[in-house]
């Protein structure tokens, strides 16, 4: 795992020890990250103090995303494979239930106005609400025109989800509220992370095929496709500084041979 110096855009440290990682999130106030290991089928602790991995939590076949209920004091890792997702009390770095779904489950993303955890079944084409308060699951609801959807952004000023749908191929604006799909926007195959900027309001999806595509939206009801920016082929995640409104994105490969840069962009006017 890499951490970058965003103000210096320098790299600070290569932390090992995470076999492949598949997602991460920062648990905000608590000078750690939880890692998605998915060669050891772990969650990986990292003490950003000391920049190691000084926890590893089993989890159920591939662990994937997770997200963050700050106010609730828990993290949601999926299990793709299992159709489960993990919790985990972020106090005592301990998976303290499984939730089963019927279908592989895809991203979480959380909603912090509403306060609720959303998850995407990949193979059902929903998206599954969860109350973090108890861990239920208190809703799923069918996305329409999305097809495997599997990667998931919250902007949670407006209660929109934005889905990456891999065979569809399209990315679907999602109305959480009313439960109901607002947009598409066809995009590059090979779909797997996306992020919202809630500072200029940009939806970036990582397209593994060769691009990174952004969606503008103008307000909770409307948007619009800014375009495809051409990237190296491999390109399956990236992250979104809310400050500097930059775009910071891993290279696997380029030109067919291995190689581990991150490429920073720089948010256009458009």
């Amino acid at each position: 795992m890499y951490v970058v110096d965003l103000r210096k855009n320098t790299l600070i440290k290569a932390i090992p020890g995470v076999p492949g990682i598949t997602g991460v999130e920062y648990i905000s106030g608590k000078h750690k990250a939880y890692t998605s290991d998915w060669d050891e089928g772990k969650i990986g602790v990292v003490d950003l103090k000391t920049m190691a991995v000084v926890k590893r939590l089993p989890t159920e076949s591939k662990p994937n995303g997770i997200s963050y209920a700050q106010e609730f004091g828990k993290a949601y890792a999926v299990n793709t494979l299992a159709k489960a997702v993990s919790v985990i009390d972020v106090e005592k770095d301990e998976i303290v239930k499984i939730l089963r779904f019927d279908s592989e489950t895809g991203t979480p993303g959380y909603d912090s106005f509403a306060r609720r955890m959303y998850v995407s079944l990949r193979s059902t084409n929903e998206v599954a609400k969860i109350d973090p308060a108890t861990d239920r699951i208190v809703g799923k609801y069918p996305v329409d025109g999305c097809v495997f959807d599997h990667g998931m952004a919250i902007d949670s000023e407006h209660h929109r989800a934005f889905l990456l749908c891999g065979r569809s191929q399209n990315l679907t604006v999602f109305a959480l509220d009313s439960h109901k799909a607002i947009a598409h926007f066809p995009i590059p195959a090979g779909a797997d992370v996306v992020k919202y900027d809630s500072g200029n309001g940009r939806v970036y999806a990582a397209c593994s095929s060769d691009s990174i595509s952004i969606v503008q939206e103008e307000d909770r009801d409307h948007f619009h496709k800014l375009g495809d920016v051409p990237v190296a082929q491999s390109v399956h995640s990236l992250a979104v500084d809310q400050a500097t409104h930059r775009v910071y994105a891993p290279e696997q490969e380029e030109d067919g041979k291995p190689v581990a840069p991150i490429v920073v962009y720089e948010a256009g006017n458009q």
